[in-house]
């Protein structure tokens, strides 16, 4: 997925401007916020050089770098910004951090250049010292950043630090929202760092923009009561990549700027040796490519979805890895995608297509619809796995399917019954990955290449509360 950075949004009655660094594949925002002179930014993501190229083209000078709390869901490029532009960093004084950083404390008011003033709100929840950040321009507050406390429609997931501590966060959680807009005027605009798509929010919402005014009119941490919120929001936690565990320590230790140069170029033969040993090699190409044509052994990790996510949940932490794309611009990519999860440095890549990659001719598979599977269950009995999250797969599933989570699926081949399998997902692009594992283990298989929605449309069997 490619990262959209908006045009300049100007701050309603104010001389400020925000402009949003969005990544799509995390679920992420980072922003960077200016009176066209002087400059601050939170929660930024490691690869600065997209915020260095803002500030350039922009004009401003970077004075401040603000993080709302230690992220489990990304490597910070925080202090490798401020490294670079000589910015001051600014970080929970509680929170623990192996590095020196300029420590900022509930209800501490930082002055940024003629206008702005930025005030620190202690907002737990997410974590137990997580802040906000309001700025005002000169007296009135006009903005806030919520980091992974007040959401578009939703909060941040209180269950990250472990079972110990979800109940206290989730608690910690509803009465920071209720600190957010019981102090903050309704016209205040809400720019939160997770909510769009990021497993770090509880719920999704297709919102965009929002102010504490309409947070209070339509987000169920500020219409319903404590007790309500808490276990409608427990009920609906489902899991979170696996990944996500080795991001506060990294955080914590003060991530270096990342390296981009490609990494050693490898053959078909080293390829092969790669993979014989256990190694990841990962085919970047779309779903559509891979099951046409693909070497033998390789993994299906497409930049079209949400690439880092996935392989990140899905390798054994320090995997050697292996990319390959058709372009040097693909390997690129992938790998701007991985620093931000802390997957520095690739093993080798290759560039070309599965003639280039394989000593071999290239295997594939076949791909088809819900209506095909429908279609076949009439003539001959297959497997039916479905690879959606269990709480996807509780809510409706085809009859008789088995469910195995993509994010299992590595260490539970061995479970997946004989026979000719169908593997699906919500959509295709898990389905195509849990293929590329079969494939690899010998299995004959089809991949689905559709909507589940369509299954109910094509007469197949979907039971479940919400089929």
């Amino acid at each position: 997925m490619r990262e959209i950075d908006t045009p300049h949004r100007h701050l309603p009655g104010a001389g400020l401007a925000v402009r949003t660094i969005d990544t799509p594949s995390l679920g992420d925002r980072s922003y960077l916020v200016h009176d066209g002179e002087v400059a601050f930014v939170v929660d930024p993501q490691r690869d600065i050089d997209r915020i260095l190229e803002m500030i350039r083209d922009d004009g401003v000078r970077l004075t401040h770098v603000f993080e709302t709390h230690i992220h489990n869901d990304y490597v910070t490029g925080g202090r490798a910004l401020a490294r670079a532009t000589g910015a001051t960093y600014l970080i929970n004084a509680d929170d623990n951090v192996s590095f020196d950083r300029t420590p900022i404390h509930d209800g501490e008011m930082v002055e940024i250049g003629d206008r702005m003033r930025v005030r620190a709100i202690h907002t737990p929840g997410h974590t137990f010292t997580h802040l906000s950040y309001a700025v005002t321009d000169v007296d009135e507050p006009i903005a806030v950043f919520t980091g992974g406390s007040l959401l578009y429609g939703a909060t941040g997931r209180p269950d990250l630090l472990g079972p110990d501590h979800t109940d206290v966060l989730v608690r910690h959680q509803h009465a920071s929202a209720h600190k957010l807009a019981g102090t903050l005027p309704d016209e205040t605009e809400v720019y939160p760092t997770h909510g769009f798509g990021s497993f770090c929010s509880a719920t999704q919402s297709e919102a965009t923009a929002s102010t504490i005014g309409q947070e209070k009119r339509a987000n169920p941490v500020l219409t319903q009561d404590e007790e309500h919120y808490v276990r409608e929001l427990l009920d609906g936690l489902g899991a979170w990549p696996a990944y996500y565990v080795h991001m506060a320590p990294a955080n914590a230790a003060g991530p270096s700027a990342p390296d981009l140069s490609l990494p050693e170029k490898a053959d078909a033969a080293e390829l092969r040796r790669r993979i014989e040993a256990g190694e990841w090699v990962v085919d970047l190409r779309t779903r559509t490519a891979f099951a046409a044509g693909h070497a033998r052994g390789t993994l299906n990790f497409g930049l079209d979805g949400a690439f880092s996510t996935y392989l990140g949940w899905l390798i054994a932490w320090g995997t050697p890895l292996t990319l390959l794309g058709e372009t040097v611009a693909q390997v690129a990519e992938a790998q701007r995608e991985l620093v931000r999860i802390g997957i520095d440095r690739p093993a080798a890549h290759a560039i070309g297509g599965p003639e280039q990659w394989s000593t071999d001719a290239p295997v594939s598979f076949p791909t088809a619809t819900f209506a095909d599977l429908e279609q076949v269950r009439h003539h001959r009995e297959v497997v039916i796995l479905d690879v959606r999250r269990a709480e996807e797969y509780d809510s409706a599933w085809i009859r008789d399917a088995i469910n195995i989570p993509i994010h299992e699926l590595p260490q539970r081949i061995a479970e997946v019954p004989p026979g000719e399998v169908w593997v699906h997902c919500a959509a295709g692009y898990r389905a195509s990955t849990a293929a590329s594992f079969l494939d690899a283990s010998g299995r004959s298989l089809v991949a689905v290449d559709d909507q589940f929605e369509n299954a109910v449309k094509v007469g197949l069997d979907v039971v479940g509360p919400e089929a």
